[in-house]
């Protein structure tokens, strides 16, 4: 168990989304000494970024949450810098990690990382059985060496860390900005838009026959600090609802907490995306007493008032 009072915590990406909220849990549980490496100041995809940020901060624990990612557009637009991006700065980190003797390594991975056609609920062990989905391979792939690489310094360097993979995430502050947003949050802006300009057809991608599991940014949160807290060996552990929507059922949730009564169209010529994603989440039940909180509808309620409560909407690529 980590003494969050006494510990030096870095959070890369703790100005993002998921970060702001990890950051807040933090504090909540008395954690005073709370560092967030920002991307102007620190490249973190760089070994030189990466050595003066364990040098400035002196860091006890490590909680990596920082990341390069979008939508399925943003990873048919980016497949190599996603996987640089990725793999550099959890390998810098990571290194220095062991150099430095720290407490503990924490990496949050991706749902992203499991093979394409992966049996429903995913299960931990089927993580090396296959490739990812194709549009975000590279991204994934870059997350998944990251547990290998976690797993080998385990075991020569004995330097303890824990691995968290949560499902898609949502919740007030999300990216919403069009180019790299996911589903949800893509989803409410088009709703949202549509309603204040009295459209009449929503144009979503694909057939909405895949399906997603979508897990409450305050929710992936406190299950990232609980594998922190119980966990000294890199076994990947999911974290996420065990419960699947179809997009397009989904879309017409949105459609109806946003008030929108037109027509949805889906457009064939673009692509759908993994076809399923449901986790198995009983692993972090019976290792972390852990399980999700928060339902889809009052979610999805929480963060279309967030959203229509901004004067602005804004831009987030990289949460660093």
């Amino acid at each position: 168990m980590i003494d969050w009072s006494g510990a030096r915590v870095c959070v890369t990406g703790g100005a993002g989304f998921l970060g702001r909220v990890v950051v807040r849990k933090l504090r909540e549980r008395g954690c005073k000494r709370i560092h967030i490496p920002r991307s102007a100041e620190f490249d973190l995809t760089t070994d030189r970024g990466v050595e003066r940020m364990y040098s400035v901060f002196r860091p006890d624990v490590v909680l990596h949450l920082a990341a390069e990612v979008g939508g399925i557009g943003a990873n048919r637009d980016n497949p190599g810098r996603f996987f640089y991006a990725n793999m550099a700065m959890g390998l810098h980190l990571i290194e220095y990690a062991r150099r430095l003797d720290i407490q503990k390594f924490v990496q949050v991975g991706t749902v992203c990382a499991y093979p394409k056609f992966t049996p429903v609920p995913f299960r931990e062990e089927d993580l090396w059985n296959g490739f990812p989905e194709e549009t975000n391979a590279p991204y994934g792939v870059a997350k998944k060496s990251l547990f290998t690489m976690l797993d080998a310094y385990r075991q020569q360097y004995d330097l303890r860390s824990a691995v968290a993979v949560p499902v898609n995430l949502y919740g007030p502050g999300d990216n919403f900005d069009p180019a790299s947003s996911h589903v949800i949050p893509a989803l409410i802006r088009k709703a949202v838009e549509a309603v204040d300009r009295g459209r009449e057809e929503l144009v979503c991608w694909g057939t909405g026959s895949a399906s997603r599991e979508f897990l409450y940014v305050d929710d992936a949160a406190e299950g990232i600090l609980r594998v922190a807290e119980e966990m000294d060996d890199p076994v990947p552990i999911n974290l996420g609802t065990g419960s699947e929507i179809s997009i397009k059922d989904l879309t017409g949730l949105i459609a109806e907490l946003t008030g929108f009564q037109g027509q949805i169209v889906w457009d064939a010529s673009l692509p759908d995306g993994q076809p399923r994603r449901c986790l198995d989440t009983s692993r972090a039940a019976e290792l972390l007493d852990w399980t999700a909180a928060t339902d889809l509808r009052q979610g999805l309620q929480n963060t279309i008032a967030w959203y229509q409560s901004q004067k602005t909407v804004p831009a987030i690529t990289r949460a660093a």
